[in-house]
């Protein structure tokens, strides 16, 4: 284990109170009135967005507005009303606050300045996507879009409970420590690495292997994110083919107005969390740069659960001139975390911080590179094109048995799983806006194309107990757990989305995407046996290799309606695909079979609502949606089947856990969120106080409709809550902020056998329910002059509870949430 340096912490501790007694310059506004430039008259509700600070304002009745909580700087600012032409000004602050005056003009016949530069309504720090945001379309599609710097929360430890609170139905593991990876699924879809979406940094990919093996280990930190969007389930015509969607990590911008600006956050926690985290960037002329490094480390909350994490990107941009510009990135991230371990039911409800395994490590080494180019044509037609590629690894060594009871033996070895990931890619986007019978209408085209080489080894480890991920064949020649592929993976997609207006109010959005895969599989696995008393008494070697080419078409339509400049209603309609990963093919465990018939999952995914805004007092997104999902992969315990010596498929009395093609099955529900400005509502014109009272609802409901295997048709889905609430309020009094918030989950099944929890259970914890539980989190932020001060408090009451039980690792077992903790964070902007 890397062991945190003394001078490390020494040093911490003096800069966090040295920077404290910093103070600087005095906070000014920018204020004004928005009148009808034709009548005079004052124009209320006009959005005032301040671009460089990302805060969004209106006006009142009266058309005046106030632009809070400034310091000396140039600010871009946008003055956007539905129906007029919209204004980009910039304003310099110095010694005084600002007072500039705006006369807005009406448009005449066309929709362009709405449907492309309107922003919707924001609150708590939530948006939702313009219906072209860059080369991309999200006309009609369920959306949003979290803007960072406007969240009152952890993020610090990338607490994506709080991120994400105003994400409906999002089904969350909380089983890494500090926020090292991230675990999110949805509407039935498995949390496990975030799997089910496709996850990008500024539009690239991220993953190991999005189609091969789609598991995010590396996450952003949240401190480096200016914003993230997340489309739901539609999002397959342009990202990929997954079910749940799109999440599109933003990472922050070099200042356009400054040659530097350093930036640095520095946070203490509960467990000996220590997270610094110091970023610097500027713009000279047409170059511009922006970086970051991250570290963090601490102990865990739970014995054996010490970390280190160290992460640094690099962004560098060359604008060759207004229409043509030129961005390189790159990306490191490595962590060394010891991991606890899964508890039995009656170990967790015995003691939830309770640990029997000292020898299990866990390994992440991740680099990715990307080059894009973007050039606009005309004002009406840009290009973009990425090219990026991926070198990483993934190393874990431990003792896991389903018997999670078990005593680790320190002279028995461990397993061991190394995976190498190698790919390269490059996507395309050709984006035209033009008129079609006096109506807008916006077309875009792209392609892909994606290849992996990727390398998964399975053996033998070391007896020893610290983190070495050394491969002990020879020590060990007849370990039960032996494999060795090559997985070459192709992927090649063709993709486009045309937005066709229907006078003012009304646009339909269809779209397809052909892809062509092609997933191999080329290697070896050894199966041993044993006699009675434990002797090996036959060591084979099995060939593997497979191919498996396919092409398709997803289709997918979407529209949208406006009943008024600030409400609409939306509907999609999309096809989705679920390659089978390498990690459902070749994964050796005695306890653990998988299919070798196993296939790819289908399905379809539609989403309606109707979302808006009602007299800048209450925002508002409630709709239905409703998941058709055939040939679902999934886990059951059942008899274990081999083929004996006459070639003949017998069961041999064992049960194992088998993994496969469970069934079809449907999943729907109602899910909304309102969030409701207190302060708007009694009173009219800029204040100093905020009040905001939030609530975020999905109602979830799953059946399997059909299946081959007994006792799964009818049964619930997995990972689906029937109830997922999140509701809090956040206050605030000029540059002071606090926000609260209440998460409940009901309880949720891990498996198509729909098999509950036993307490009494002293040797799984495998197999079983996850209990309802629920969460109170407290954060709050002062901002004074360049510092900002921000601590917190997650789960407040101390609840006892889990999100997770782990088949592998960071298991097998329940793996505990954790209890209260609280951090500080000290931010200087310099």
């Amino acid at each position: 284990m890397k062991t945190a340096l003394p001078v490390f912490r020494l040093s911490f501790l003096l800069f966090f109170l040295i920077t404290s007694a910093q103070t600087l310059q005095a906070q000014y506004t920018i204020s004004g009135k928005v009148t009808h430039a034709e009548t005079g008259n004052p124009l209320p509700d006009v959005e005032i967005y301040n671009d460089t600070a990302d805060q969004i304002v209106y006006t009142d009745e009266k058309g005046e507005y106030i632009l809070p909580n400034l310091y000396e700087d140039t600010y871009r600012i946008y003055v956007l009303l539905f129906g007029f032409k919209s204004q980009e000004v910039s304003i310099t602050i110095t010694n005084s606050s600002v007072e500039r005056d705006f006369q807005l003009h009406p448009l005449e016949g066309t929709l362009e300045e709405i449907t492309l530069v309107k922003k919707a309504d924001q609150d708590f720090g939530i948006q939702r996507l313009r219906e072209v945001e860059g080369t991309s379309i999200f006309a009609g599609k369920k959306n949003n879009l979290v803007f960072m710097d406007d969240l009152v929360a952890n993020v610090s430890t990338n607490n994506a409970r709080q991120i994400y609170s105003q994400v409906a139905g999002l089904n969350i593991y909380e089983s890494i420590s500090a926020g090292l990876q991230l675990n999110i699924g949805g509407r039935g879809l498995d949390p496990n690495r975030s799997a089910n979406f496709n996850i990008r940094q500024n539009n690239y990919d991220i993953s190991a292997d999005v189609l091969g093996y789609p598991e995010s280990y590396y996450t952003p930190p949240a401190e480096a994110l200016k914003r993230i969007q997340i489309v739901r389930g539609a999002a397959s015509l342009q990202y990929g083919t997954q079910f749940g969607g799109l999440v599109n990590f933003i990472m922050k911008e070099p200042t356009e107005d400054k040659k530097i600006e350093l930036i640095t956050r520095n946070t203490m926690g509960s467990n000996a969390l220590l997270n610094t985290f110091n970023s610097l960037g500027g713009t000279i002329g047409n170059f511009s740069y922006y970086g970051y490094v991250n570290v963090k480390q601490g102990d865990g909350f739970r014995p054996n659960s010490e970390f280190d994490a160290f992460n640094t990107y690099i962004h560098t941009q060359f604008k060759f001139t207004e229409d043509t510009k030129v961005t390189l990135e790159y990306t490191h991230y490595d962590y060394l975390a010891q991991q606890p371990g899964g508890l039995t039911d009656f170990q967790f409800y015995q003691n939830p911080e309770f640990s029997n395994r000292e020898r299990n490590w866990f390994e992440v080494d991740w680099n990715v590179y990307s080059i894009n180019f973007h050039h606009h044509f005309t004002t009406d037609t840009e290009l973009d094109v990425n090219l990026y590629g991926l070198q990483a690894s993934r190393k874990s060594v431990g003792f896991r048995t389903n018997r999670v009871s078990q005593v680790d033996d320190p002279d028995e070895p461990r397993d061991l799983i190394l995976g190498d990931f190698n790919n390269i890619g490059a996507e395309t986007r050709l984006l035209h806006r033009y008129t079609l019978k006096n109506n807008l209408a916006v077309a875009l085209i792209g392609a892909k194309y994606y290849q992996s080489y990727n390398e998964a080894i399975q053996g033998p480890g070391t007896a020893a107990s610290d983190a070495d991920f050394s491969l002990a064949t020879e020590t060990f020649p007849n370990y039960r757990n032996q494999s060795d592929f090559d997985f070459p993976n192709l992927n090649l997609a063709l993709f486009g989305e045309h937005i066709f207006y229907i006078g003012n109010k009304w646009s339909i959005t269809p779209g397809f995407r052909l892809e062509y895969i092609k997933t191999e599989s080329e290697g070896s696995y050894k199966r041993i046996n044993f006699d009675l008393a434990g002797n090996p008494i036959q060591n084979q070697e099995f060939e593997d290799d497979r191919s498996f080419d396919r092409s398709f078409v997803l289709l997918g339509l979407g529209s949208s309606y406006y009943l008024n400049e600030k409400s609409e209603i939306y509907a999609n309609f999309s096809q989705n695909y679920r390659s089978v990963t390498f990690n459902d093919i070749r994964i050796v465990n005695p306890t653990f079979q998988i299919d070798p018939n196993i296939k790819d999952e289908v399905g379809f995914t539609v989403d309606a609502g109707i979302r808006g805004q009602w007299r800048n007092i209450i925002s508002y997104d409630a709709g239905v949606f409703g998941m058709k999902y055939d040939d679902r992969i999934g886990e059951v315990l059942r008899a274990e089947e081999r083929v004996n010596a006459d070639g003949e498929l017998v069961e041999t009395g064992r049960i194992v856990r088998f993994r496969g093609n469970i069934g079809n099955a449907f999943i729907y529900g109602v899910e909304s969120l309102v969030d409701w400005n207190l302060i708007n509502t009694f009173r009219s014109g800029p204040s100093p106080f905020s009040l905001n009272i939030f609530l975020n609802t999905a109602f979830t409901a799953s059946e399997y409709l059909d299946s081959k295997i007994t006792g799964v048709e009818g049964k619930e889905v997995e990972f689906i809550p029937k109830a997922n609430i999140k509701t809090g309020l956040r206050a605030g009094f000029r540059s002071f902020k606090i926000s609260a918030q209440y998460t409940y989950l009901s309880d949720q099944y891990t498996d198509a056998n729909n098999f509950k929890q036993n307490k009494r259970d002293n040797q799984g914890g495998i197999r079983g329910a996850i209990p309802a539980y629920d969460v109170v989190d407290l954060s709050m932020a002062y901002t004074y002059k360049r510092a900002r001060f921000e601590a917190g408090i997650n789960n407040l009451l101390d609840n006892d509870y889990f999100t997770r039980r782990a088949t592998g690792y960071p298991g097998p077992g329940i793996i505990p949430s954790a209890p209260r903790t609280y951090y500080f964070t000290l931010q200087i902007t310099i």
